[in-house]
């Protein structure tokens, strides 16, 4: 991911945000209502690199078999091939058949519809990808929106109609980024409101060079987080500390469903973050989430 990236870290302050005052009572609505045990999903916004063969991945591994042995790993995906052209109904096919039962791809929605048209008359390219991604059936998670800088404020109208045009069986969550929607406390208002009548989600981005973006508000009982590493810098270790803690509270409080998906340059160490965020949360709030199998490869005469 290049947006928010920075060069140099040495001066960032990676201290997370308190909550927005509205994420309580969007998590309190839902806190006294029996429910199932919380589901958790922590994957990658890819599932081929060649860097994880011999590593996540068994030396052996053909590449057209990726997907396969990255659902034995992982139990989500950042779909992103899906920004760029909509996917057949036989690539889905294959998809869905690749991963085990429990998995969940998270489509992102085409830059056709987010960036190139901005929401507008775009019903039609709408609906062909809901049905798409809607042919991934039980392993659909929740799909996502991700506007571009340039979408402020006074295109609430336009986002408002597109999210009620949203199938409800397509969950979906909403990536903003326009600097106006974090400065602007009426404008924000406005979209928080807007976003939870329809029972749409945000996407928290925890990234260096663009801290505003982490707005912690959530508009649903469910968290989408997409996390930006620098190298396995001592601090991406110290921010995952702190989103375990959050977490935690967030989950004792109403928290139904969690997306948390890695990203590091390259996206090589992606994995190795991932499994240290498992293990955390498995401590931490007492979960059960299972994480990945390390292919420890032997060393040439190690054995004699």
């Amino acid at each position: 991911m290049d947006f928010g990236k920075l060069a140099d870290i040495s001066r960032v302050d990676f201290t997370l945000p308190p909550d927005h005052e509205g994420t309580a009572s969007a998590l309190q609505k839902n806190a006294a209502e029996a429910k199932a045990a919380p589901a958790i999903f922590v994957g990658l916004p890819v599932w081929v690199n060649k860097a994880w063969t011999g590593h996540i991945y068994p030396a052996s591994m053909r590449e057209k078999d990726s997907l396969l042995w990255y659902g034995k790993q992982f139990n989500t995906i950042e779909l992103n091939s899906t920004h760029y052209h909509i996917p057949g109904p036989d690539t889905i096919d294959r998809w869905r058949h690749a991963v085990p039962q429990g998995f969940r791809f998270c489509p992102k929605f085409p830059q056709l519809i987010s960036h190139e048209a901005q929401l507008r008359h775009t019903q039609d390219l709408t609906a062909t990808f809901c049905e798409a991604i809607a042919g991934l059936e039980e392993k659909l998670g929740v799909s996502f929106l991700q506007l571009p800088p340039s979408f402020g404020p006074r295109q609430l109208r336009d986002l408002e109609a597109f999210v009620q045009f949203v199938p409800e069986s397509v969950p979906l969550a909403v990536e903003l980024r326009h600097p106006d929607w974090f400065k602007d406390a009426t404008a924000a208002q406005e979209l928080y409101e807007v976003l939870e009548k329809y029972r749409v989600g945000t996407v928290l981005t925890d990234v260096a060079g663009r801290r505003d973006v982490l707005h912690m508000r959530l508009t649903t009982p469910m968290a989408m987080v997409r996390f930006v590493g620098n190298g396995l810098h001592p601090t991406d270790y110290s921010r995952i500390d702190a989103w375990v803690e959050r977490l935690q509270q967030w989950l004792e409080t109403g928290l139904e469903q969690l997306y948390f998906f890695v990203h590091e340059p390259d996206n090589i160490a992606a994995p190795d973050l991932a499994i240290y965020l498992i293990e955390k949360l498995n401590t931490v709030c007492g979960l059960q989430v299972k994480p990945p199998k390390k292919f420890v490869q032997a060393v040439q005469g190690e054995l004699f």
